[in-house]
């Protein structure tokens, strides 16, 4: 394990310097690469344990799959520096739409998945349901803050979980936004279900059979790839960089993954815990449920609130929390990352983080945690998961988190955040 303040070599500098979901992972073969860090390597392995341990004592044995896959996730996350928040950022900066066509292939690969799981009905669980959720005002209020939330802190939900495992300190309080910003939404939960009006729910697969709902879905990702080859090319932009990486079997455990490698990998895993949990991967719900079990700890009960009387909710909170099929993946994704930035001699934590990062972090994650309740997920559970499955909402909370982000762009510079640039010479 290692502390750094400021590294030495140039290459490393300007690495940490740049978004956490822009930066490459570099292999051994490159000059600035370092060993294997096998402590901390020993460290996430031991935490994998105890975690598929753990959940094993109070679920049953798909839960502890489901953790595994979460650990699964982390990896590929780490390797493939999958960008949710820095694809839309390129995309309304500089017009560079190459990350949101891999959402496009991710999208296109889980969606043929989930037919097929949701249609023959095949779960480990019991059977299988999408991640559905209805059109309506609070939607486009939570996507849109969490557009918002996903510049100023910096990262976004899956994104928050893979930078806090491999030791990036600022997105700590990122996280720490994301629990305080979904125990504000717990105790605003009647006034978005009650007094706000409540849209329909609609599922694309319900109106036109899973055949056509695939078909319509690829269509419409094809088209938005297409779009913006389109964009790209009316706004000149700047290419996006192709980081170094080791070659073969190195690469794969040390280096950087091309896009379309965790493109293809995300959406086979997301089926798989679609298949072996019954549900689809989420993420944001469990930062409400650790807030208010901490708060809960103190002696600051919240099962009164409406949020909590729900039944899926309320047995989450009365229940332990390695019984929470969501913290399983959430640990999960944290564990794997470890695991994978320490094999890949890149975990670091940071001594200092600036005031003005700190601030964006916090207040950026607050937005984000609320919004995703809001909205009914996040950039995984609400677009990743929602699309998949077919459901309107999930395409609604894409196009306002695009409108969110570029105010979010907006306020980037005010905590010390850089945007791309029309005139960069590379992206």
């Amino acid at each position: 394990m290692s502390v750094v303040s400021e590294p030495k070599s140039p290459l490393v500098r300007a690495l940490r310097q740049m978004p956490l979901d822009e930066r490459a992972s570099f292999g051994p073969q490159d000059r600035d690469a370092k060993p294997v860090q096998w402590p901390v390597v020993a460290i996430g392995l031991v935490l994998a344990a105890l975690l598929l341990w753990g959940v094993s004592t109070v679920a049953p044995a798909t839960m502890v799959g489901t953790a595994a896959l979460g650990i699964a996730l982390g990896f590929t996350l780490f390797h493939s520096r999958f960008g949710f928040t820095s694809g839309w950022r390129q995309l309304v900066a500089v017009g560079q739409g190459a990350a949101i066509r891999a959402h496009m292939l991710m999208l296109g690969v889980a969606s043929v998945l989930f037919a097929v799981i949701l249609a023959g009905g095949f779960g480990l669980a019991g059977d299988p349901r999408g991640l559905t959720g209805p059109v309506g005002i609070s939607l486009v209020v939570g996507a849109f803050l969490f557009g918002i939330g996903m510049q100023v802190g910096g990262s976004c939900a899956s994104g928050t979980l893979f930078a806090v495992g491999s030791g990036q300190s600022a997105i700590v309080l990122t996280l720490f936004g994301f629990i305080v910003g979904s125990l504000l939404a717990v105790f605003t939960f009647t006034f978005w279900t009650q007094t706000v009006p409540q849209g329909p729910t609609i599922n694309l697969a319900t109106l036109l059979g899973y055949p056509g709902a695939v078909l319509l879905t690829l269509l419409v990702l094809a088209a938005i790839a297409v779009t913006t080859y389109v964009v790209a090319r009316r706004r000149n932009a700047p290419p996006v960089e192709r980081p170094p990486s080791a070659r073969g079997v190195a690469r794969i455990l040390r280096g950087s993954w091309p896009m379309w490698v965790g493109a293809i990998v995300l959406a086979v895993l997301n089926a798989a815990v679609l298949f072996v949990s019954s549900q689809p991967w989420g993420v944001t719900s469990a930062f409400a449920l650790w807030g208010s079990k901490i708060l809960g700890a103190v002696g600051i009960d919240l099962s009164g609130l409406a949020y909590w009387q729900v039944p899926a909710n309320a047995k989450s909170l009365a229940g332990p929390v390695l019984a929470d099929r969501v913290s399983n993946l959430d640990f999960g994704i944290m564990v794997g990352a470890l695991i994978a930035s320490a094999v890949g001699g890149a975990f670091v934590l940071h001594k200092k983080i600036p005031w003005k990062l700190a601030l964006g972090s916090i207040l950026g994650g607050i937005a984000m945690g609320y919004g995703a309740r809001l909205a009914g997920g996040c950039n995984i559970g609400a677009y990743f998961s929602g699309i998949a499955s077919f459901s309107l909402h999930g395409w609604i909370w894409g196009v306002v988190a695009l409108g969110g982000t570029w105010v979010g762009l907006r306020l980037r510079p005010l905590f010390g955040l850089a945007n791309p640039k029309p005139a960069d010479s590379i992206c």
